[in-house]
């Protein structure tokens, strides 16, 4: 296939123009666009309800992961008429009174309109349209410093998961696609800040009782060989990587949730080691192991 390709498809009633479809996009596997198309068509059943409604950030590879990328908050302005898009406030210092307008992927054709942007990776938030920065979940986003890896966030997320259980959350785990390891619970009846706060409290608690292991502070010289518990991924204007996301690594990996057996289980990263065909096995197997996390949606 010609990398310049242009290829017309009706998605679920909608026509699309899908463009550059021979590009490889991840040189060191030779993954192609329309890999990378065909991997979020597959996936859109397990991924959609998770993004369902929230304001979407785009991490864009136009020239591959190997090339430079941008985030775009700000939806373009050469989109359909189709694609919905929701108006939030900023709270930036840089932008204060200003709005961006986001894009809000609910359905199918919006996802593979975004992915066709070389949109590799999608972000979104812990809330949803229209309950803007009144979180559904609380997140912690484990990151370890090097030399500790992915194996070290899952002990770290073994100790956490009884603390959260202990006040009435009820804890998944996901990759991060990368070096780290995300929990998610659900959560209500609060703003982001005092999701942030809860978050905050938890991630001090268990750097005092596992100071050799764990870390709360951004502090880079804190945090060698600890895993960072970053518990202000709760912002209301910050985002997190989504379920099911492919990442721009050196090879296609996957924002992939796990089970508390496989967390339990892990000895090396390559246990944690999901791409895009084996993640679409695991879901054809196992289906959504996310779905918990939408009981409050």
């Amino acid at each position: 296939m010609s990398p310049d390709t242009k290829v017309a498809v009706q998605v679920d009633g909608r026509t699309l123009t899908l463009t550059n479809l021979g590009k490889v996009l991840y040189p060191d596997s030779g993954f192609t666009k329309a890999e990378v198309l065909d991997y979020y068509q597959r996936v859109a059943p397990a991924l959609l309800p998770h993004i369902a409604g929230r304001p979407l950030t785009l991490k864009r590879y136009p020239e591959g992961v190997a090339g430079e990328a941008f985030f775009q908050k700000h939806v373009t302005a050469h989109r359909p008429d189709w694609i919905r898009t929701a108006r939030v406030d900023s709270e930036s210092s840089r932008a204060r009174g200003a709005s961006v307008t986001y894009l809000v992927v609910d359905d199918l054709p919006a996802l593979i309109w975004a992915a066709n942007l070389a949109g590799l990776e999608l972000h979104v938030p812990m809330w949803r349209m229209p309950r803007v920065r009144e979180p559904d979940l609380l997140v912690f986003d484990l990151d370890p410093g090097a030399p500790a890896n992915i194996v070290d966030c899952c002990r770290v997320a073994q100790d956490l998961r009884p603390m959260l259980a202990a006040d009435g959350f009820a804890p998944l785990a996901k990759t991060s696609g990368g070096k780290g390891l995300q929990l998610y619970a659900p959560i209500a009846g609060v703003t982001s800040e005092q999701a942030s706060d809860r978050a905050r409290e938890y991630a001090e608690r268990l750097e005092r009782e596992q100071p050799r292991r764990a870390v709360s502070r951004m502090t880079k010289a804190l945090r060698t060989g600890k895993v960072l518990i970053d518990w202000s991924q709760n912002n209301g204007s910050k985002t997190t990587v989504a379920p099911y996301s492919l990442r721009a690594r050196q090879f296609p990996t996957v924002s992939t949730p796990v089970s508390w057996d496989e967390v339990a289980a892990c000895r090396q990263p390559q246990d944690l080691f999901f791409t895009a065909e084996k993640v679409l096995d695991r879901v054809a197997t196992r289906g959504d192991l996310f779905a918990p996390m939408l009981s409050g949606s």
